[in-house]
């Protein structure tokens, strides 16, 4: 039996599931119909807000999905969002609002990356939440985020599976315990943050500009707006078989172009503008220089006819002639018109009207839409002529074709139903509303960081000031690095302080020398440096380390063995000391011998580092300064740009001031 149900697959799509609670056993035909009666519900309740978004690549959708193995009958829709990431998170809302307008529907939302949203909220997530646990426990209810917790010990929590839950054991804790489930606060703040502003969002993410256009895709456009994004698809995922019918337009003539305003989504408009396009000169699309002030008008609506036309060009010739036969062939398409009357469809139109005609055509389409397919859209369509009657929504923002036919067979029905006249377009090309500025489209660095710090979800941090900067204390530097070396790390990677504020720095480097002084014996007095033996122990394999640990804890009969490998390994060592101190690699490090000159004359010349580099002792390295000093001229060599000394230093909560004098910072440092 399938008991969970499976995340989603296809790339760049989002799922998403309703069901009702609580779940009690039901007559499947009895639960097919009241799930039916939700999604006519909800598609009405939501209407205004779907039907005039501009989808990237489709729309929000719900259909019945039957029951199988252990999950039951409920609602289900997947919509592929392509590019635009805002699609995605603005079906979250309308989940999530869903659940709020009825509290007795439960949603459970993920896409091919899976539980997304707590990836969203990853820096807030309980440490027993991971990947491998996860499934069936993040629902919507009541307009709240969910997260059914796991039980610390089998049996401890009675309402509570030892497993992650199966969809009905999920349903029956939300319905029972809807308290108890509740996301934290910070989990909720995460993702609310990613919908913050809906729906007035909605507009803030739209784009006008002007477009010189051919005066078909004007009037296709101005019945159906989102069209827009099926152009703007078609010309960005061209292929040289979709050019060759833009050799020479047959659909959309270059000489009919008047200037117009269309509305994009930020997205489709970045698509659009960013993509460097030469049209072939017997397209008779000829543009003006450059330096022309409506240069970028006629560049768009350039682009944008080439993709009507490629959407027009994969179209069979004779598709509207097989529609109209379908429809006087099929015995259910008199009923259905009659059924339409009797819910005064027509509005009292004289039969054989203009307008008459176009509700016709649209009836049309919608019947052919529920014949195809019924199951997945029948509902839907009686939803959108409810809509059209009772809400009385414009024609132009219905969306109902899209669903029974392709965007090019849309464009060509609307072509051939909805005749256009060319002069009274150009009349409206004198009261084009402005352009929207595009500047959006241009960030700054500190722009960028700042959208990085928002979708991080942190705080934009204040600048240091001149008196912080001469009082900054490098020592932070070196002490946030220490605490990272002592958090213990596993094969999934090692944990960073969230906030250098969270717990106290705690660094015991005796009890650090002493666990390698059980390893390596006492230290010997004739050892040839302290330096090198630290960067040494850099150098030993931690096989070896553990080899020797557990060499250590077998028997005494062992004991000549471990001694022995640990005189060949210090044996070792020693020869290596050897050879780097004929070598200038010592000189690269300061040591704290070096220091204490320093400490007194600011030009003294280190000559004893000369000696220190080839006699037989050496003094030791001063580990916290040499960190610093790397640590800073790595910062300094990114230029203010991101690297990986800031993003380190960052990632613990340690902010270093500009470098706004770009001095080198390899020479020594007074400390």
């Amino acid at each position: 039996m399938e008991e969970n149900i499976k995340l989603a697959t296809v790339e760049d799509a989002v799922q998403y599931h309703l069901f009702l609670i609580p779940d009690e056993p039901r007559d499947p035909e009895e639960h097919k119909e009241i799930l039916q009666k939700y999604i006519e519900r909800i598609m009405t309740r939501f209407a205004p807000l779907l039907v005039p978004y501009i989808w990237q690549n489709q729309p929000f959708n719900l259909r019945y999905k039957p029951r199988k193995g252990d999950v039951p009958a409920h609602m289900f829709g997947m919509t592929k969002f392509g590019d635009n990431i805002e699609d995605e998170w603005f079906i979250v809302y309308i989940v999530k609002q869903i659940t709020k307008e009825f509290p007795e529907l439960v949603a459970r939302i993920e896409d091919s990356d899976g539980e997304f949203l707590l990836i969203e909220a990853a820096d807030f997530l309980p440490k027993w939440l991971d990947p491998d646990n996860s499934a069936n426990r993040v629902f919507f209810h009541q307009g709240e985020l969910c997260i059914i917790p796991a039980s610390r010990k089998p049996g401890a929590v009675s309402w509570l599976p030892p497993t992650p839950p199966t969809i009905p054991q999920a349903l029956n804790i939300i319905s029972t315990y809807p308290e108890k489930i509740l996301a934290s606060e910070s989990i909720q703040a995460a993702v609310n943050r990613r919908i913050r502003g809906y729906p007035e969002k909605i507009q803030a993410s739209l784009h006008r500009a002007h477009c010189f256009l051919p005066a078909g895709i004007v009037s296709v456009l101005k019945q159906r707006p989102r069209l827009v994004a099926a152009g703007v698809q078609a010309f960005y995922l061209r292929d040289p078989i979709d050019l060759r019918a833009c050799r020479i337009f047959k659909t959309f003539l270059p000489e009919t172009r008047i200037m117009t305003s269309v509305t994009f989504t930020k997205c489709l408009y970045a698509q659009l503008v960013q993509q460097r396009f030469v049209p072939d000169r017997r397209s008779g699309y000829k543009m003006p220089p450059p330096s022309h002030p409506q240069y970028r008008a006629h560049e768009l609506g350039m682009k944008l006819a080439h993709g009507f036309e490629i959407l027009c060009s994969k179209c069979s010739p004779h598709f509207s002639d097989s529609k109209k036969s379908f429809m006087t062939t099929s015995p259910h398409w008199a009923g259905f018109l009659e059924s339409l009357k009797k819910n005064d469809y027509f509005k009292g139109l004289i039969e054989g009207s203009a307008q008459y005609q176009a509700r016709l055509e649209m009836a049309k389409n919608y019947f052919q839409l529920s014949v195809n397919r019924p199951e997945r859209y029948y509902f839907f369509t009686i939803i959108i002529l409810t809509c059209l009657i009772k809400k009385k929504i414009p024609m132009s923002f219905i969306f109902y074709s899209s669903l029974a036919l392709s965007p090019g067979e849309e464009i060509l029905t609307l072509l051939q139903t909805m005749p256009f006249d060319i002069e009274e377009l150009k009349k409206e090309e004198a009261n084009l509303p402005p352009e929207d500025d595009d500047q959006w489209l241009d960030l700054s660095p500190d722009q960028l960081d700042q959208l990085l710090q928002e979708a991080a979800g942190k705080k934009e941090a204040e600048p240091i000031s001149k008196k912080e900067e001469q009082n900054y204390d490098l020592t932070q530097v070196s002490e946030s690095m220490k605490a990272f070396i002592s958090k213990v790390s596993t094969h999934k990677g090692a944990e960073l302080p969230r906030e250098p504020s969270e717990a106290p720095i705690t660094f015991d480097a005796d009890s650090f020398l002493n666990y390698f002084d059980k390893i390596l014996g006492p230290k010997p007095h004739e050892s040839d440096s302290d330096d090198l033996d630290d960067e040494d122990f850099e150098c030993l394999d931690s096989d070896d380390l553990d080899d020797d640990l557990d060499l250590k804890t077998q028997g005494t009969g062992e004991e000549a063995s471990l001694k022995g490998t640990l005189n060949d390994l210090k044996s070792y060592m020693a020869q290596m000391d050897q050879e780097l101190a004929h070598t200038s690699i010592g000189k690269s490090f300061t040591t704290q011998k070096q220091m204490e000159p320093l400490s007194q004359t600011s030009g003294h010349n280190s000559d004893e580092e000369d000696s220190g580099a080839g006699g037989s002792v050496m003094t030791p390295v001063d580990i916290d300064l040499n960190l610093v000093s790397n640590i800073l001229e790595s910062y300094s060599s990114q230029a203010g740009l991101a690297g990986p000394a800031s993003n380190l230093l960052q990632s613990m909560g340690v902010q270093l001031p500009d470098d706004t004098d770009h001095r080198p910072t390899s020479k020594p440092m007074q400390d």
